[in-house]
């Protein structure tokens, strides 16, 4: 849902408010249901005692939530559990492959993260016609 919700609020050639909101929604709905069963969890985790692989898969779409358009702002025990993970050194590491990770920051900057989004746009509409 993300990925779609990614693609009409930054790359679609044109704008689809219908196709963003859709996707975001349905983002948002998601992200409602991890912040219920994070509230539940004893741990602090997805599932289990322990970081998971559900955590590992989760963590970088939420941490890039909104380069979406979606603010988790609104979830605030998936918003621990994001800072939670952020704060692991091994989690640290892995999202930095191949490089640094720097989309939170870069989206703090309006021109910098329209200049990527322009940079990705033009790169799919590159492939698309191939």
């Amino acid at each position: 849902m993300q990925g779609q919700a990614n693609h009409f609020f930054r790359y679609a050639p044109e704008k689809i408010p219908y196709g963003m909101k859709r996707y975001q929604d349905e983002t948002q709905r998601l992200y409602g249901v991890l912040n219920t069963r994070l509230a539940s969890s004893k741990s602090g985790f997805l599932v289990g005692d322990r970081l998971t692989i559900a955590d590992i898969t989760t963590y970088g779409w939420v941490r890039s939530a909104g380069w979406a358009g979606v603010e988790i702002d609104n979830f605030p025990k998936l918003k621990e559990w994001e800072e939670k993970l952020d704060e692991r050194e091994g989690v640290k590491k892995g999202r930095d492959v191949p490089t640094p990770s720097r989309i939170k920051e870069m989206m703090k900057d309006t021109k910098a993260t329209e200049k990527e989004a322009e940079k990705a746009r033009a790169w799919i509409m590159t492939e698309k016609k191939e």
